[in-house]
Formats: structure tokens, C-alpha cells, sequence
């Protein structure tokens, strides 16, 4: 038919304001409501806006319309967010002759995949015409027909429907013929012509009418056919149905051929005006032909086509019964046939969304996919129900009817499945029931979870001293199960401190293969062992790491010579030492101390003597290094004697160190004096050498002996108990008593010189003032021994009283006694300057014995108590290198006493409780000590040795 384009764009712009865009969001649908024909690119409704989204999100979430229609009707503009017609919108196309016409929509977002339902409902207007099938149609009535008679007429047919569909009928004027309407009951409305008037073959013998169709639009539509009657003459009845409407119901898969209706009709006249034949009406569509067949003789209706449920539930087809007289008469009925649902179809599963990647460590509930379900069959053989086998860490949540979202229920783990091959079954309610099945595959994407592993978690690394530097040291190897980026391993050493330098200035790590490098020498004696805290970060976000520790252990070499540190030859190479005229043999002179800063083997040390005035006057020990006298001094001897003594090592190669002695030999030496005030003099004049550790260790000296008395003191008292004080109990061995000594120790810190003054002596001698001065102008710690003085007041001074008995002292006369055990280590515990060990030779021999010449006076006894002071200060200070507890040498035999024989020992029967200096059992490992330190001695500690 021919459309006319009455209203054109001014109706749709008159739809545009009268059809506002309607829209509610309940449980995330949205329903918009829009009349056909809209131009392409009108605006529908703004999408982004109603669903609560923001305008960044449609391009960043990948927004997009997917249509249950198959065709994209819709389209999002990216740039306002507003759903426009994407396409020419025909709802009678769509929808046919259904009221509600709802185009169903999927919006579908991802990151996180959502899925939204929008319907859009698609409203009529009137932009069809009503038609006849047929413009002209011609009637034969008989003139004998009696008015009231009614002829059925072609029905018009219009797509619109509601208000827009066909609404009446109207007929042009005629005399004889009037119009009535039949109403089916089913919403169709039959126009029948009603004879009104008895026809007259003779006065007119055709009737021309026009049947006019009139819709409910605004503005109306029509449609026109032209009816042409014809007055026959006569054939009275006209054949007539049993019923004026067949209903029937048939299965969709019944086959083809098989009879499902016969219509029956009768006519009362006789011979060719009583036989009938059946037919279909003649406006009965060619798709309803090719379907169904009547049998003109018996009218029985066979099926010849396919009957299909989901395309077509429902047939109504007009029949019609003709007799075979002249004029021919005819009657009308109408078959109804419902097409009954058959369970024919499987279910449809539609990916609406391709399955994203998803991380290993999404939560549960995290929607991977959305999935959909269609079954075209009705009522139970359309209704789904969507699995997965239970196995898979994965569930279908259902969303809308039919609708699913494939979520994650549980704990993903890249390293065991890096992908899933998801079997989706879909079962309808049917019976017997159809399923149909799809594989969703789902990727795990990795997330660093697995930090790196070392092979071990600890190396030990053994590296000998002098390396060259940029010598591989060791490598590292760490393993990580991720993948990607997250499993690409850098290495790197984790910054500390090694005697307050950063360890990245002494190796470095290639931070691809793990190989570590020195960067220069390693000294043994400055550092023994280090530890490297290598870690091995991955490339991940946020990148994980572990550490692994590398020991470095540092192996001695034989690279240190012995050095002196007494005898010290101050101003040059020779040191001077003085002994008496008349002295025997076996007389200690002197005693050379050296130390070696390497350790083990390489730290024994031989003495030996290379050169002498006298070969035969002096001898050497191998071990210990004193200087003895092989026989006593004759007048022929020359007073002024020097000697050259070699010290050596035990290492590979042989490192060894000379020192020159100069003895002079002199008649009644005592005690070496000094002049204190020349002293003075002479130290204003040194350059300020004085460095902080001499600083500390005169303080340490200082409190450690003040602790050492007070403790002494607490002790004794505690242990008085009304008898006599262990401060004056006696040993009953003891070679030499004076009961009435008494020694008093000042500490005087007044102007720049720092000394300590020990007074004393007894009522029958004469008093003796000695000090110990420091200055800090000077480089060098002086013991000096003041002249005697017996006119000190000690009123104005304040006074430690550290009076001890004789018993305290014992020094050995006429023959030196081994060396107690209380106070000496093994000698295979002495790898210093006094022996590194036991040897062969000296296994149950004590060297060195000797007899005293003289008794000992209170400047032995002072020295003897500075040296042993001292021993005990350098023992728990930092200065100097640190040795271990098995190797601590015995350096109470360098404590020597200038001008006499002794040597310091404990006394064997003083208590425990009365000792003066705590046992070496309980004191830390000891360090050598510096009595006068040399240029070569003067090393800066380590950290390690602080601590």
C-alpha cells in the first residue's frame, strides 16, 4: 500500500513533545519509553547519567549495548553518554500485533564486568493506513434473498494497534443495503453487509458500494474497497456450518499429512443447489495455504507444512462452503488453530561478555564473565538452569532471568592452574529435557605473591687476605615461582656498617647474577670476618624480597713482621737500659715484648740474640725474650754493652724485626730518678701528639683502680667479723715484712699536667713521693719517681688511703719461682710476644728464673702496682687488637722493674675475696697492652674491636 507522508517530520517532532523519556531503575533495570520511526541519532535517554555512572568510567569500563534483538537498534555517544537510535525502529516489524512492544537491552561495563537490563518500551503511531486485501470484491445475491440477510465482507487490516489500530467501518449510501459490525470477541471486527430491502433483478441489477475503514489515529487513516452485488436469480438456502467457529489445538511436531479438523456444512436444497464445496476464504493468506489443506468434497483440513510455536502460536482461518446452483449461495465459518509447545529446542548459552583474565588474588565474588541463557519453548521447556562442575573455584550467580554471572568462590593460585577451561551445561525443564554446553576459558593472571628463595639461606665464604680487589668472592642464586616481570630477580646488598664504612665501599653485587665482588684488599689484622646481607627483590608490584647472609671469612697470611713495643726506643733505634755493676748470674736485665698482628702459627715469635759487645755475658730466651745475664759481671767488662736481638716469626715467608739495646753498667743502682721538673719542661716543648685513646685509658687506669681499692675494702670488712682485717693479715712465706708501710695514692688534676702521687713510708725510712704524669702536650705516658720528700702536707689534700700489707707483695730473692697458675694461661694459649703455643723445648720448663740480688724497695713495689693496674685497664679497653680467649698471652712478664730482678706474681695463699685485681678465669679475653707505644704499634681500632 502506498503510505502517505501526511505530518512528516512535524509528527515525529509532535511525538518528540508529547512522549517524554520516561525511566526507573529498579534493581539496576532501566525502562525507557519511545514511539516508532524515530530519526537515526535521536537522543533516547542519557544512559551514563541513569545508571550512576561518570562520563570517565564509559571509556575506561569499555561500556557497550548489546541487543536481544539481534539488531543494534541503540548506540552510546561516548562524548555525552546518551543512548541514541542507531537505526530505523519499525514496531509492527518488531512486535507485529502485540500491545506491548519491549526492546530488551544488556549494557554491559567492565572492570569490574557489570551487567545492567534496560528495556526500552517502543510505542505506536499511527503511521500505518488501513487496506483491503482486495480493492474490488463482487457479491451475487439472489433477488428471492429476504432482507435481513447478511453478507460477511472482507475485514481491513491495519499494523497499528491500540488507538491507532482500526477503529469502524462506513458504507456508502445505498437503499438497500445498510452495514453492521461483528465483533469476534477477540479484539477482530467483521464488516457485514445487511440486506435491508428485498433486491429488484429487474429495476437495478448491480449495487456498487463503497466500504470505507477508518482507524483511531490522529489525524485518521482510511482505507477504501469497492463492492460490486449482483441480483441472481433465484437459489434459496445458502449452505450453513454446524458451528460458525472451530477451535482446535495442535501439537507443533505433528507431522506433515495428518488431519486434525473436518468442518461440516448442510444446504436444504436439492440436486446442484445442495452440493457444497469447501474451501478457503479468498483473502486467506499464501502462508496459511502452504500449511494447511481442505478437502473441497469433505472439508477435512490436513497439515502439509511445519508447524513452528515460536514463530506463529495461533491460526485463524475463514472457510468457505459454496453449493453448485445458479446462483451459487454460499456459507462462512472460522477454524481457530492453537499451535501447542513442544519442548523442541535446546537452551541457547550466550557468552553476553568474553571472560576477562582475572588475578590470582581477586576475592571471592569477583565476576569474571557474564553469561545468558535462551530457550524459545514457553512455559516449563523454557525454563533454564545453568551449571558448572563443582570442582572449579568458580559459580554462576544468577542476576536477571536467565541471566548469570560467573564469579570467582574460592582461592586461585597461577603457580597450580594458570587456566581454567569452564564447562557451562545448560538444562531446560522440559520433559524430556534438553541441555546444551559451551567452554568458557578463564586465564589467571599472576600477581607477585611468591617472594624470592635462596638455595641457602646462609653462605660461608672463606677469602685470604690481600685479594686482589675485584676478585668473585662468591655467587648467589635465588629462585621465584611467579611469572613475568614478577619473576625477574635483581640483587642487591642491604647497606651496614663495617667499621664505620658502608659495606657497599668494600664489595659489590652484579644484581643480575648474583655474583659478589671485592672492591679492594682485605687486611687480616683490621678485619677477620664480615657478614653481606644480600637481598634478591623481585620485579613485581609491590615488589617482594628475601635476604640471604654471606659470611666472609678472612684467612690469615704471613704479612705482619714483629713489632717492638718494649724496649721503645724513643728518640731513635737503640734503647738504653741500666744495670748494677756486680750483678750474678741469671741476672734479668731487660726483657724485649714484641707482637705480631697475625694470628696462628704466623703470630709465634723466636727470640734470638744476633750481636753483642760480649757474646759470652748475655743470653737471650727463645721464647720469652728476656735478657739475662750467663755469667756474673767481672771488673774486665766493659761498661757500656749493646746488643742486637732479632725477633722472628713462625709464618712462610720468615718475618722478623731487629731492636739494639745499649746496657750500661753502673755501681749501686737502685732505682732509676728522674727529674719531674726537667719533664715538664721538656713535655711544653713536644708537639701536642696526644690522642683521645692515651686519654681514656689514663681514665680507666684511674677509676679501675679506685674500684679495686673500694671493692678490696668492702670485702675485707665483710669479712672482719671482730677478727683481725684481711687488710693486715700476713702470709707466714712472706720473704720480706715491714709492718709499718703506708702507701697513699693522690690524683692531682690542677694545671695541664694530670699525675698520680703514691706517698708512703714507713716511721724508721725515708718518705717517698712517686708520680705518674701526663700531659696533654705530650705524646708519651711518663711514670716518673719524684725525689724523696718528707715535708708534704697532706691536710690540704685529698687523700685516698690504699694502704696495703706487706703480705699483698711478695717479690722473689736469691731464685725467681715459676710463674703461678692463678695468674698465667697455658703456654699453648699464648700466640703473642711471650710464646704462641707449646713447643717441644719448654714443655714442663718455666725459662726465665733467676735470684733476687736485693730485697724489693716501695719504687718496685709502686711499679709493680702501676704495671699490674694497667694490665687490668687494657684488658677490658678497646684499644689495640683483640685476641681470643685461648690465645691471650701472659703480659704480666713484660712488666718489668728498671734497676732490679723482680717480677710481679700473686701471692698463692691470698684469698679470693683479698685480691686486689679480679682472676683471669673471670676477666674478658685480654688485649697486648701498651705500655709505650711505637710508630708501628699505633693502630686505630676497629668497631669490631670496641665492641
Amino acid at each position: 500500500m502506498k503510505r502517505t507522508g501526511f505530518g512528516g517530520w512535524k509528527w515525529h517532532l509532535l511525538w518528540l513533545m508529547r512522549f517524554f523519556l520516561l525511566w526507573n531503575n529498579t534493581e539496576a533495570q532501566t525502562r525507557y519509553t519511545i514511539p516508532e520511526e524515530l530519526n537515526v541519532g535521536s537522543v533516547v535517554g542519557n544512559i551514563v547519567k541513569d545508571l550512576g555512572l561518570k562520563m570517565s568510567e564509559i571509556y575506561d569500563r569499555k561500556l557497550r549495548i548489546v541487543s536481544e534483538a539481534g539488531k543494534q537498534y541503540f548506540s552510546v555517544d561516548l562524548r555525552k553518554g546518551e543512548m541514541v537510535v542507531n537505526d530505523r525502529i519499525d514496531r509492527e516489524k518488531l512486535c507485529g500485533q502485540n500491545t506491548n512492544c519491549l526492546l530488551q537491552l544488556e549494557v554491559v561495563i567492565e572492570n569490574p564486568l557489570q551487567l545492567y537490563r534496560v528495556d526500552v518500551e517502543i510505542q505506536d503511531i499511527n503511521d500505518n493506513f488501513p487496506h483491503f486485501q482486495s480493492k474490488d470484491r463482487v457479491l451475487k445475491i439472489a433477488e428471492s434473498t429476504v432482507p435481513g440477510v447478511r453478507f460477511p465482507l472482507e475485514s481491513a487490516q491495519d499494523p497499528d494497534v491500540g488507538s491507532n489500530s482500526l477503529k469502524s467501518y462506513s458504507l456508502s449510501s445505498d437503499e438497500c443495503f445498510s452495514l453492521k459490525i461483528k465483533d469476534l470477541g477477540d479484539g477482530r471486527k467483521i464488516p457485514e453487509l445487511v440486506l435491508e430491502k428485498a433486491l429488484d433483478r429487474e429495476k437495478k441489477a448491480v449495487h456498487r458500494l463503497l466500504l470505507t475503514a477508518l482507524d483511531g489515529g490522529n489525524p485518521v487513516r482510511s482505507g477504501t474497497s469497492q463492492i460490486n452485488i449482483t441480483v441472481l436469480d433465484n437459489n434459496d438456502n445458502n449452505p450453513v456450518f454446524k458451528k460458525s467457529v472451530y477451535k482446535v489445538a495442535v501439537p507443533e511436531n505433528t507431522p506433515k499429512g495428518t488431519s486434525f479438523l473436518k468442518v461440516d456444512a448442510m444446504d436444504l436444497d436439492e440436486g446442484l443447489n445442495g452440493e457444497i464445496q469447501y474451501s478457503f476464504g479468498e483473502h486467506t493468506p499464501n502462508a496459511v495455504r502452504t500449511l494447511f489443506h481442505i478437502d473441497p468434497d469433505s472439508g477435512e483440513i490436513t497439515l502439509v507444512g511445519e508447524l513452528d510455536y515460536e514463530n506463529i502460536p495461533s491460526y485463524n482461518i475463514e472457510i468457505s462452503a459454496k453449493d453448485k446452483g445458479v446462483p451459487e449461495m454460499e456459507g462462512h465459518c472460522t477454524v481457530q488453530i492453537e499451535v501447542s509447545d513442544v519442548n523442541d529446542n535446546p537452551p541457547q548459552i550466550v557468552l553476553t561478555s568474553q571472560p576477562n583474565p582475572v588475578r590470582e588474588d581477586a576475592p571471592s565474588g569477583t565476576v569474571v564473565a557474564l553469561i545468558s541463557a535462551r530457550d524459545i519453548d514457553s512455559g516449563a521447556n523454557g525454563q533454564i538452569v545453568l551449571q558448572i562442575h563443582p570442582e572449579y573455584p568458580f559459580i554462576l550467580k544468577p542476576s536477571f532471568s536467565n541471566s548469570y554471572s560467573l564469579v570467582t568462590n574460592g582461592v586461585l593460585d597461577r603457580e597450580v592452574f594458570p587456566e581454567y577451561n569452564i564447562e557451562v551445561i545448560a538444562f531446560d525443564s522440559g520433559s524430556p529435557p534438553l541441555s546444551s554446553k559451551t567452554i568458557v576459558p578463564v586465564r589467571i593472571l599472576d600477581v607477585n605473591d611468591n617472594p624470592p628463595v635462596f638455595s641457602d639461606t646462609s653462605y660461608n665464604v672463606y677469602l685470604t687476605e690481600n685479594n686482589i680487589p675485584g676478585t668473585l668472592i662468591c655467587s648467589v642464586s635465588a629462585s621465584d615461582l611467579d611469572f613475568g616481570q614478577n619473576a625477574k630477580i635483581t640483587y642487591s646488598i642491604l647497606d651496614s656498617k663495617i667499621q664505620g664504612a658502608s659495606i657497599s665501599s668494600y664489595v659489590y653485587i652484579n644484581s643480575e647474577n648474583g655474583s659478589i665482588f671485592s672492591m679492594h684488599s682485605f687486611d687480616y689484622e683490621k678485619m677477620k670476618m664480615f657478614s653481606i646481607l644480600v637481598q634478591a627483590k623481585d620485579q613485581g608490584s609491590p615488589s617482594l624480597s628475601s635476604n640471604a647472609t654471606v659470611h666472609v671469612f678472612i684467612l690469615d697470611k704471613n704479612d705482619n713482621a714483629p713489632v717492638v713495643i718494649y724496649p721503645s726506643a724513643v728518640m731513635g733505634s737503640v734503647s738504653h737500659q741500666r744495670m748494677p755493676r756486680y750483678a750474678k748470674v741469671a741476672h734479668l736485665v731487660t726483657k724485649v715484648t714484641a707482637v705480631d698482628a697475625d694470628s696462628g702459627h704466623n703470630a709465634w715469635m723466636f727470640y734470638r740474640l744476633l750481636e753483642a759487645t760480649d757474646m759470652s755475658l748475655f743470653i737471650v730466651n727463645l721464647h720469652t725474650g728476656e735478657v739475662r745475664t750467663k755469667r756474673s759481671v767481672s771488673e774486665q767488662d766493659d761498661t757500656s754493652q749493646r746488643l742486637l736481638i732479632e725477633i722472628r716469626d713462625n709464618g712462610e715467608p720468615v718475618q722478623s724485626s731487629t731492636v739494639t739495646v745499649d746496657i750500661l753498667l753502673e755501681e749501686g743502682l737502685h732505682e732509676p730518678v728522674s727529674d719531674i721538673d726537667q719533664r715538664r719542661t721538656d713535655g711544653t716543648k713536644k708537639s701536642s701528639k696526644i690522642t683521645f685513646y692515651l686519654i681514656i685509658s689514663l681514665a680507666a687506669v684511674s677509676v679501675l683502680c679506685c674500684l679495686t681499692f673500694v671493692i678490696l675494702l668492702v670485702k675485707c670488712a665483710r669479712n672482719g667479723n671482730g677478727r683481725t682485717s684481711c687488710c693486715i693479715r700476713r702470709s707466714d712465706t712472706d720473704g720480706y715484712k715491714n709492718p709499718n708501710r703506708n702507701l697513699q695514692i693522690q690524683l692531682n688534676t690542677d694545671g695541664p699536667i694530670k699525675y698520680v702521687e703514691v706517698l708512703g713510708g714507713d716511721m724508721l725510712s725515708q718518705s717517698q713521693s712517686f708520680g705518674s704524669c701526663l700531659s696533654p702536650l705530650s705524646e708519651f705516658s711518663d711514670f716518673t719517681l719524684v725525689k724523696p720528700s718528707s715535708t708534704i702536707d697532706f691536710k690540704d689534700l685529698n687523700v685516698l688511703d690504699a694502704s696495703l700489707p706487706d703480705s699483698t707483695w711478695t717479690f722473689e730473692s736469691q731464685q725467681q719461682k715459676p710463674p703461678n697458675n692463678d695468674w698465667r694461661l697455658p703456654p699453648n694459649q699464648r700466640p703473642g710476644p711471650s710464646g704462641a703455643g707449646a713447643r717441644p723445648e719448654e714443655a714442663g720448663v718455666v725459662s726465665g728464673t733467676g735470684p733476687w740480688p736485693n730485697p724489693p724497695t716501695e719504687a718496685e713495689q709502686l711499679q709493680a702496682l702501676m704495671a699490674a693496674a694497667n694490665e687490668v685497664s687494657e684488658a677490658t679497653a678497646t684499644l689495640g687488637p683483640r685476641y681470643n680467649a685461648q690465645y691471650v698471652p701472659d703480659y704480666r712478664q713484660n712488666v718489668y722493674i728498671p734497676g732490679s730482678t723482680a717480677t710481679l706474681t700473686a701471692n698463692p695463699q691470698q684469698q679470693m675475696p683479698q685480691q686486689a685485681l679480679p682472676p683471669p678465669q673471670a676477666m674478658p679475653p685480654a688485649e697486648p697492652p701498651k705500655a709505650a707505644q711505637t710508630p708501628a704499634s699505633k693502630k686505630k681500632p676497629t668497631k669490631k674491636d670496641k665492641k
